[in-house]
């Protein structure tokens, strides 16, 4: 293994352990405001991936920058399902109590 790539390799696993703890310490009212944010960042990555995929014709750049913007556009559709649930429910509750 190259120097770059395993420094890579242990910044990517101490981002994945931090925002898992993150998220866990998260309380429960701002899951649907986590959410939405994760949303908005999930589309900002789709965004930065495209041209790395139109640009690269082959090779392992193409299939991480195809897998990012897969990846990316899941949680875009994942951030909107639950902030439209979120709003959809906080608007039930609002109608069933006057």
């Amino acid at each position: 293994m190259t120097g770059g790539l395993l420094i890579a390799l242990y910044l990517f696993t101490l981002a994945a352990f931090l925002g898992l703890d993150l998220i866990r310490k998260v309380p429960p009212t701002l899951y649907g405001a986590l959410a939405t944010s994760m949303g908005a960042a999930a589309a900002l990555s789709v965004a930065l991936a495209f041209p790395a995929a139109s640009g690269s014709a082959t090779g392992p750049t193409a299939i991480l920058a195809v897998s990012a913007v897969v990846i990316g556009t899941t949680g875009v559709i994942g951030g909107l399902v639950r902030t439209r649930r979120t709003l959809r429910d906080r608007g039930d509750n609002r109608r069933s109590h006057p």
